[in-house]
């Protein structure tokens, strides 16, 4: 499946609701639900209207969710109450697929991409970087989705983009080893973990952070597809885009620390749950910083992963 979050015009205003992604537009899945079960009270409580429900939910509410697809006529647009269970996509916009992220955590999972910040600072490369999976904690509050304006901050010059594969959890789990890690994934996304360079250099030579230089604003989507449709998740085509000319091209499987590592370095001692989000890191290549280009005020981003979708954005500076 591949799942993601709309809002749809009312009477009421727009209204956010979760949706699984069909060949022409989105089905709503909790409507859809009711009307395969003939009960929504029942249909709210094992396919809620928001993905982090269905997270919540586990793997008996991804279940109810397939089957709510499968049974759906393909010809059926409205239910018995006349609650729409289909939407073209000019009907919809959508937005972040996990716009109440319980956390996003970012690590830095690419030998090429970390080599290079520290050759930029002069600096050699950590022996410790080879021993654990390293992470920061960053704005989850702040997430955008795609074909959303980022805001260009007021206090930066020198904006940035970051390439990067994400995994969504879809279960609690506390001290979880690396080989039982992948059944705590729900599904993969795509994220753009935009940053203020100059600001990050400048935070950085105190050896704390990042902070400031990046938690204003981080870019997920456009949907999250569930682990079931991704075979191999270390084996996908990266491209990142600006105004349509490629700038950056990797694959996941330059990823020296898999998310199954990160789980279990997350996990020890302390409880990941669902809704947080994992990071990979910046695949080589896959930001402004390693190429020493920069985008500009009104520039359009879109990264692109195998198998996943296109997450684009253009940058607005007010």
């Amino acid at each position: 499946m591949r799942l993601c979050t709309f809002e749809v015009n009312t009477h009421l205003g727009w209204q956010s609701r979760l949706g699984a992604v069909a060949a022409d537009g989105v089905i709503d899945l909790n409507f859809a639900a009711v009307q395969v079960l003939g009960n929504k009270r029942l249909a709210d409580a094992l396919v809620p209207p928001s993905l982090l429900g269905l997270l919540d939910g586990g793997e008996a509410s991804m279940e109810e969710a397939r089957k709510a697809i499968a049974s759906l006529p393909a010809d059926l647009r409205a239910g018995k109450l006349d609650e729409t269970l289909r939407y073209r996509w000019d009907e919809i916009r959508l937005r972040t697929p996990l716009p109440d992220a319980r956390s996003l955590r970012d690590f830095f999972a690419f030998e090429a991409h970390v080599k290079m910040g520290f050759e930029k600072r002069g600096e050699p490369m950590p022996r410790e970087w080879y021993e654990f999976p390293v992470y920061y904690q960053t704005g989850h509050h702040h997430l955008i989705g795609t074909d959303q304006d980022v805001l260009w901050p007021s206090f930066t010059e020198r904006f940035d983009y970051e390439l990067e594969l994400a995994a969504m959890i879809g279960r609690e789990g506390r001290n979880i080893p690396a080989a039982e890690a992948h059944k705590y994934i729900a599904g993969y996304t795509i994220l753009n973990d935009f940053s203020a360079r100059d600001i990050q250099r400048r935070e950085m030579k105190v050896r704390l952070g990042p902070a400031k230089g990046k938690h204003w604003a981080s870019g997920v989507g456009p949907w999250m597809v569930t682990r079931d449709e991704i075979a191999d998740p270390y084996a996908l085509e990266m491209v990142a885009r600006v105004n349509g000319e490629e700038w950056s091209r990797g694959n996941s499987r330059d990823m020296h620390w898999k998310f199954e590592q990160m789980i279990e370095f997350l996990s020890q001692d302390d409880t990941i749950y669902p809704g947080d989000i994992l990071g990979s890191g910046t695949v080589g290549t896959g930001c402004g910083l390693e190429l020493d280009r920069w985008v500009q005020p009104g520039d359009v981003i879109e990264l692109e992963i195998e198998k996943i979708g296109i997450l684009r954005n253009r940058v607005v500076r007010s």
